[in-house]
């Protein structure tokens, strides 16, 4: 595997995985992020399986992959640590979206008003500052190592 800027990934609109702990067992989420300032930020909600969780235990990892079997690109961040949960930041939630969903000008009224409702007060951002960041560059599955991305 070959390391790489974790950046490449990070400020793009890929799905990341949240993985938190239940007593039952590992439970994994889907989630939109944003990247700033060195901490990534996932939406979640008051009375969210993913906040309730976090809130009883913190430590949790997140995973992101870009893969494009055509393209032959395979790369995977990983980020663990433990999260908090915090109050909303409308603008944060904004910026998110965007990073998402492009121009507010643009947006499905329909989603905003019944799904990502903004400026509801059960909104929360689940907060992870890493305490460990690694990328694997598998893009050599269909090239051989000489030819990886980048």
């Amino acid at each position: 595997m070959q390391p790489f800027d974790p950046e490449a990934l990070l400020y793009r609109p890929l799905m990341a995985n949240l993985a938190t702990l239940h007593k039952d067992g590992p439970r994994n989420s889907p989630v939109w992020f944003i990247w700033e300032d060195d901490v990534l930020w996932m939406l979640g909600e008051e009375g969210g399986g993913a906040v309730g969780r976090l809130q009883r235990d913190p430590r949790c990892a997140v995973e992101i992959v870009d893969f494009d079997n055509e393209a032959g690109i395979l790369l995977h961040c990983g980020l663990r640590g433990e999260a908090s949960v915090e109050p909303p930041s409308s603008a944060r939630f904004r910026r998110l979206l965007r990073k998402y969903l492009g121009q507010e000008e643009l947006w499905n009224r329909w989603f905003i008003e019944n799904i990502a409702q903004i400026d509801d007060p059960t909104n929360r951002m689940i907060r992870l500052a890493p305490s460990s960041i690694f990328t694997n560059n598998a893009s050599f599955f269909r090239t051989g190592p000489d030819f990886a991305w980048p």
